[in-house]
Parts: C-alpha cells; sequence; structure tokens
C-alpha cells in the first residue's frame, strides 16, 4: 500500500476487536482517528446490507466458503443498477440532514 497507507473504519464493534488491532499492529498498518458517533454516509454501507440479504436469502444457503464466494459474485452482479443509482442520487439529500442534524442521527 506505500508508506503513507493509512487504514479507516466506522469504529463499529467487530473492527475494534482485539484480534482486528492485533492484525493491524502485526502489519504495521496505522489506523485513522475517527469520532465515535460520526455520521456514516457512505451509501456502500447499504449495498453491503443489500448483498447481505440477498445471499442470507438464497436457497440452499452457501455452506462452505467456495459457494459463498459464487453467491456473493452472483449477487453482486444482480443488484440492479437503478438500486445504486439511486442510493447516489440520495447523497445530496444525506449531506443536508447531516447538516440538519448537526452529524447526530439521521433517517439514513
Amino acid at each position: 500500500m506505500g508508506a503513507e497507507f493509512l487504514f479507516m473504519d466506522d469504529n463499529a464493534r467487530p473492527h475494534r476487536a482485539n484480534i482486528v488491532d492485533e492484525c493491524l499492529q502485526s502489519e504495521d498498518i496505522t489506523r485513522m482517528d475517527w469520532p465515535a458517533y460520526s455520521p456514516d454516509l457512505n451509501p456502500i454501507e447499504h449495498v453491503w446490507d443489500m448483498l447481505d440479504r440477498r445471499t442470507a436469502a438464497r436457497q440452499p444457503p452457501p455452506t462452505c466458503l467456495p459457494e459463498l464466494r459464487r453467491a456473493l459474485l452472483d449477487e453482486w452482479c444482480n443488484i440492479p443498477q437503478d438500486q445504486i443509482d439511486n442510493l447516489i442520487l440520495s447523497m445530496p439529500r444525506r449531506c443536508k440532514a447531516c447538516i440538519a442534524s448537526s452529524g447526530r442521527h439521521t433517517p439514513y
């Protein structure tokens, strides 16, 4: 990644697990300071949620890593582009809501 690489996460509990900290330290990866309650405006979080729901709904569900990988790739390709476009187009509303709430909770 280079000497100036800086890792950013959102302070979610899984990202702060000891095993994650140990891994980052062992790889000499610097983590960006991030406020505990900063707003998460990134629409990719909604895409991950769609992907998770679509993969979990598969029948039969994936039972091993190769099946999970294939299911994730299939579902990623099957997310309708208009849903992605709508998330992108929502950014001005997200930013306005964040500003109006002074960075606190928004409906997004």
